[in-house]
């Protein structure tokens, strides 16, 4: 392509900003719902609305303290964030994992990050989430429970 400037990634210049401009929407919306949960504390009433499933049943949901532990993890508190809802804080592990490969893929000009996960896959989720709210809601699994 004669004329056209080279960027350090190898493309046209501009290339490499149309290419990480998803990754980094995701990121800066996501920054903005943890800076709004960091700077209203999950942990008083009247803040957040009541989980459905706890009111009517008395039972913890898999998400149950996953606002709690997400504003200790922006306080830096990963015991307190642990605590409140152990699967919520490697769920948030496991997307910024999958948000870099993500983004080093885009800036690099391979394409986004494609998951195809299989059936055997999902069995597995649905057997973890399953386990961790059955397990939370039983005297053995208090630990797990927020």
């Amino acid at each position: 392509m004669k004329g056209w400037k080279r960027g350090w990634t190898g493309g046209r210049v501009g290339d490499g900003a149309r290419r990480i401009a998803a990754p980094l929407g995701v990121a800066g919306g996501l920054a903005a719902a943890a800076g709004y949960v960091a700077a209203v504390d999950p942990n008083r009433p009247g803040r957040y609305p009541a989980c459905p499933l706890l009111r009517c049943t008395g039972l913890y949901c898999p998400g149950c303290g996953g606002l709690r532990g997400l504003h200790a993890l922006t306080h830096g508190d990963l015991p307190g964030a642990l605590g409140a809802n152990a699967l919520a804080v490697a769920a948030y592990a496991a997307f910024a994992v999958f948000w870099c490969v993500w983004f080093t893929r885009a800036l690099r000009g391979r394409g986004g990050v494609s998951l195809s996960p299989r059936a055997r896959h999902w069995w597995g989720l649905g057997a973890v989430v399953t386990l961790f709210t059955v397990l939370r809601n039983l005297p053995v699994g208090t630990a797990l429970a927020p």
